[in-house]
Order: C-alpha cells, then sequence, then structure tokens
C-alpha cells in the first residue's frame, strides 16, 4: 500500500499523489512554446517543499514522451555548489563541468570564460545537435552577483537565439525574479513566472480519499477539513500530518481517523513534533526583516506591496500573506492567528523583545479574542499554520 509523503518529490507508485494535470501542462507549454521557434526562459517558484523538484520531474517526463527525439531535456541542480558571496563571479566556471556531467552526462573541461560557456549551447559548434530544454534547480541558492552574470547569459542567448540551441529553459526555486539583488536591476527582463501552489481542498479530500480505498480506513471528512485549514494545503505539512495521522498516530485499523485522534495529533505537532518544512520557515521569519515579520503577530491591516523588500521576503518564503481587501494603502494582508505555529510566535517575537512578552499569548485551549465565544475546537484554525493559496 502506498503512504504519504512530506519530505522531496512524490513517487506516485510509491505515495499518495494528486497528478496537478493542469501545472504541469502550463509548465510544458512554457518550455516548448513554438516547436519550431523556441520556448521560453521562465522562473518556476514556490517555498520550500512545495513541489517544485516534483513539477521539474512531471515535465520533463511529459515532453519526452510528446515529443521523444524532438528535444535533449537535462536537469541539473545548483543546491551542491558552495560558493560565499565575496568570491570572484569566475570561480563558478569551474563548477561547469559537474553541472554539466549531472545533467547530460558528458564529461568536459571547465571554460575558460563566460563566452566559452554560451557556446556550449551554440549551433553547430557546442555540444548539442538538438534543441535543448534546461532546468536549473536551486538556482537562487548562488550568490547575487553570480546569479546577475549567469542570467545576463541567458538574456543573450534568447534575444539571439537563432544562433543556439537552447529551446525553454526554466530557473527553479524561492525567488521569482532572479537578479533583482543586482543593483543593475534584474537582467532577466524577458522572463516569464510560475509559482506552484499550494494544494486546493479538493485535491486534499483526494489524497485522503485514496488513503481511505487502499488501507479501508476511514477518515472522517471533518479531520481533512481541518489538515486543510491548519496548513492552507502547503503540500509538505498536507503530507506530515498524513503521516502522523494514518502512521504514529493511527487509532488501528478497527476504528476511525476521527476529530478525536485529530486533536492529538495537532496539539502533538503544536508542542513536541519536529519538521523540517516548520523548522525552516521559522529560520526564514527570525533570519531577516524580523520587526516587520513580528507585526504581522499583532496587527492585520499591514498593506502588501510587492515593491516592499521585506513584503516579497516574506510572500516568497510562504510566511503567511492572506490577502483580502484593497484600502487606501494597498491590498490588506494579515496572519490569522498571530503565528504559524504557537511556537513560532514565541520564538519571534521573544527574540525581538530580548526576552519580553511584546504580544499578548493566549492559553492554546482558551477562547483567542475575549470577543469569541465559540470553543477551541470551534476556531482551531486560528491556531493553523498558515500559508499563501
Amino acid at each position: 500500500m502506498r503512504r504519504f509523503h512530506s519530505y522531496g518529490p512524490v513517487d506516485c507508485e510509491e505515495h499518495f499523489c494528486v497528478p496537478r494535470k493542469h501545472l504541469v501542462e502550463r509548465c510544458v507549454e512554457l518550455l516548448v512554446g513554438n516547436p519550431e521557434k523556441g520556448g521560453h526562459f521562465f522562473t518556476v517558484h514556490a517555498p520550500r517543499q512545495a513541489g517544485k523538484t516534483w513539477l521539474m520531474m512531471e515535465a520533463e517526463r511529459k515532453i519526452e514522451r510528446k515529443f521523444p527525439d524532438r528535444f535533449i531535456t537535462a536537469r541539473m541542480s545548483c543546491q551542491g555548489i558552495v560558493m560565499d558571496d565575496d568570491m570572484p563571479v569566475d570561480v563558478f566556471l569551474k563548477k561547469v563541468p559537474t553541472l554539466i556531467l549531472d545533467g547530460f552526462d558528458m564529461d568536459i573541461d571547465a571554460p575558460e570564460t563566460w563566452e566559452d560557456w554560451t557556446l556550449f549551447f551554440r549551433k553547430g559548434k557546442g555540444l548539442f545537435e538538438k534543441p535543448v530544454i534546461l532546468f536549473i534547480d536551486e538556482f537562487d541558492s548562488l550568490p547575487p552577483h553570480v546569479i546577475d552574470r549567469v542570467v545576463g547569459l541567458f538574456r543573450e542567448i534568447y534575444l539571439n537565439r537563432r544562433n543556439y540551441l537552447l529551446h525553454g529553459l526554466a530557473l527553479v526555486g524561492v525567488s521569482a525574479v532572479v537578479g533583482a539583488q543586482s543593483d543593475r536591476g534584474s537582467p532577466f527582463n524577458i522572463q516569464r513566472s510560475l509559482r506552484v501552489p499550494n494544494f486546493s481542498r479538493e485535491e486534499v479530500d483526494d489524497l485522503f480519499d485514496q488513503y481511505g480505498r487502499e488501507s479501508g480506513q476511514k477518515v472522517e471528512p471533518g479531520v481533512v477539513g481541518s489538515v486543510f485549514e491548519s496548513t492552507r494545503g502547503q503540500p509538505g505539512l498536507v503530507g506530515w500530518f498524513g503521516e502522523l495521522l494514518t502512521e504514529k498516530n493511527n487509532p488501528g485499523k478497527g476504528r476511525a481517523i476521527d476529530a478525536e485522534v485529530w486533536e492529538d495529533t495537532f496539539r502533538l505537532a503544536l508542542a513536541k513534533e519536529w519538521n523540517n518544512t516548520v523548522m525552516n520557515l521559522l529560520a526564514k521569519a527570525k533570519a531577516e526583516h524580523l520587526n516587520r515579520i513580528a507585526e504581522l503577530f499583532a496587527r492585520s491591516d499591514i498593506p502588501f506591496s510587492v515593491d516592499s523588500q521585506w513584503c516579497r521576503y516574506a510572500y516568497l518564503h510562504g510566511l503567511g500573506f492572506n490577502f483580502g481587501r484593497f484600502s487606501s494603502n494597498g491590498l490588506d494582508h494579515r496572519l490569522d492567528s498571530g503565528s504559524p505555529l504557537r511556537y513560532a510566535r514565541n520564538d519571534v517575537h521573544l527574540k525581538l523583545s530580548g526576552g519580553k512578552n511584546l504580544i499578548r499569548s493566549f492559553p492554546m485551549f482558551s477562547r483567542l479574542f475575549p470577543t469569541l465565544r465559540e470553543p477551541f475546537s470551534t476556531h482551531r484554525q486560528s491556531l493553523h499554520i498558515f500559508f499563501p493559496p
């Protein structure tokens, strides 16, 4: 029987999964574009554990099935490239042979110049005889000055593409606008952007329906609804709660996974369980723009602007925007509970205050606000891990 999976790309033969056919098809359309003339160069972005690598793998498989002899497809990752921000940009050239070996299974010498890098894709003079569709994962893990240089070269290839065999390019990572750190602005001004969204409620229902059919154990609809509300469909966390409910905290095949099992599981998740996605979010919340992030824990009327660096940072890292209405100051956003997790609020505002409690804290099972009269179970979404839809 398959199982839930919470870390790394899912394998639909081993794990419960949703096909996300529209998203995969959109990615393929952008990469292939006009098969005779060329595809697009664009970014694929989402917070950690949202399904970016899975999407890349699915799109590659679909292109290979649909165009079996037309393109060379390759995936490479910058995750293993270790470069400090103060290293000379040319150090990256020494890393290129590893990227080419991983992506194309070709053993080459390191290019001596940046122009040599573009020659790899040159018609009649490069490494390839057919058009290339290339995925570069973890691209934004590179230092900003390296991103700026590499993207600038890709732009040159794009603008003179009749001379090159790089047909389509997807730069995969957290950031939507590569090169934005450059003083000259983003050189990738021909870019399109594809965001990997969280699961919809229907997709979360589908995952638990698959479990029910294969296991024979009922998961009550209210539990599935609570999983969605508590994670806002963030794929890694939906998988995590699926693991907790169906494996670690499973009451046994003779009993349904009901509201009582969910409440116990949710309490453990808040207080005791470790999860890499959650810990990454906490690290991001405390790493940059801490003062601004802390404001989200106490206010619900802070205007969102894509021009604001801290807003972009929080949104791209999945730190909890729930977009609301337009006001005179822009688009209102809020973080419903004051925290992605109960201890997230404690970590962030205690660090900001030097150990003093700046934000009114509520016991976990008390009414969250004086105006609320319903019990905690009615408002448990107010303590949920909140992610952008």
